[in-house]
């Protein structure tokens, strides 16, 4: 080995420890740690480009199979018909979310799109890319949109067609967006002209696999969806799935005839090694292992609360959630285990992976904090109705 490569894997052999390190307390985003890609190491040596339509292929290297049996798994899975499925894997839940609102501006260029004020930074992102007007809606305490609020600006601007973004699962509390709800405001508005994107980073595929859950799918009457892979499914390498209906893609679809396909994606040239990795896991695991991977995180998500309140440290949870708003802690804390915090706030989530042993670290760490100074001050997440996991809903 020359000194130039000596030198490059001293400091790959460097970062890799750093990162192993902090993976030991890594508790406040939302990506798996149960992940097991090695077998897959030899495809990091070509080239695989699913540029284009995955239900059309092209003249390339790609893993366009993979990507097809992955949509229709997660067709299945939100009751979208297979002769009117579409969707891609994408980069992540703001290309989701890109592509969702750029159908609905498609069809209805001069819709207005309402989203509430607790939905993912990426919408605002999203309408300024699209050119889009956008009406903000006040959330409840716990996250969920105003529905009183919505309605009133939707009366407020009745002659534009309504463009919807639901969150399912917001970020920092995991406040869940009923699709009925809005649907119900819609019709008492009398809206003949409405678009319903729902971006299900974290929660699009966990609702579906747990008994009880709100329902969430093209049943519904939903238009697209945006879904995470790097999250609930698990990846090294953010990535997602958007679907919709393929009526939708008519207003988009593009012939590219040096790469003999359709092209309706946001991004053309796409990852086709993330397609791998959550095919991989789909084949591994199958409905059932999903359904036992989100009851773990669940059950794990109740031993959190109940570990909190030992301390009697301030703490709650949305139904069917497994993100955990706590009281913020001091910033030595907020790094150590790597906190998404918001005003006052801060949260745990209880990802694939995350055991028990790491849990009852951290809730140690907040009661030496606790004896050290003790709490004060009222924590206002609950000036509003909240709620415990309820785990017996999913049993």
């Amino acid at each position: 080995m020359d000194e130039n490569s000596a030198e490059l894997q001293q400091s790959l052999n460097s970062l890799y420890d750093e990162l192993v390190e902090k993976s030991q307390t890594y508790i406040g985003y939302p990506n798996s740690q149960l992940l097991d890609n090695h077998n897959l190491s030899p495809f990091l040596n070509l080239t695989i480009n699913n540029v284009g339509d995955p239900f059309v292929g092209n003249n390339g290297m790609n893993t366009f199979q993979q990507e097809k049996e992955l949509l229709e798994f997660f067709g299945n899975l939100l009751k979208l018909e297979t002769n009117d499925l579409w969707g891609y894997v994408t980069n992540g839940g703001t290309e989701g979310n890109l592509f969702g609102l750029y159908l609905a501006r498609e069809r209805y260029p001069d819709g207005v799109v309402f989203f509430s004020e607790e939905s993912h930074y990426s919408l605002n992102k999203v309408v300024k890319i699209l050119g889009l007007k956008c009406c903000i809606i006040p959330s409840q305490g716990h996250g969920e949109i105003d529905y009183s609020e919505l309605s009133r600006s939707i009366k407020s601007l009745q002659h534009y067609p309504v463009i919807m973004n639901a969150n399912i699962g917001t970020t920092m509390k995991g406040a869940i967006d009923n699709i009925d709800k809005i649907k119900q405001v819609l019709k008492e508005n009398q809206i003949s002209r409405s678009y319903l994107h729902c971006d299900g980073a974290l929660f699009g595929t966990m609702l579906p696999l747990l008994e009880g859950a709100p329902r969430v799918d093209f049943s519904c009457g939903i238009d697209s969806i945006a879904i995470s892979g790097h999250k609930f499914f698990g990846s090294p390498i953010p990535c997602g799935v958007v679907l919709t209906r393929k009526t939708n893609t008519h207003f988009i679809q593009n012939t590219v005839q040096y790469i003999n396909s359709f092209d309706s994606t946001v991004s053309g040239s796409r990852d086709g090694f993330s397609v791998l990795i959550l095919w991989q896991v789909m084949k591994k695991l199958g409905v059932q292992g999903l359904k036992d991977r989100a009851l773990d995180c669940l059950k794990m998500t109740d031993y959190t609360l109940r570990s909190l309140r030992k301390i009697s440290w301030p703490a709650w949870c949305n139904p069917n959630s497994n993100i955990v708003v706590i009281k913020k802690p001091t910033l030595p804390l907020i790094k150590k285990w790597h906190l998404a915090t918001e005003n006052n706030i801060s949260h745990v989530i209880l990802m694939p992976g995350i055991d028990r042993k790491k849990i009852d670290l951290f809730v140690e760490d907040l009661n030496l904090l606790k004896n050290v100074r003790p709490l004060r001050g009222e924590f206002s997440c609950f000036r509003e109705r909240l709620y415990e996991n309820p785990i017996s809903n999913c049993l």
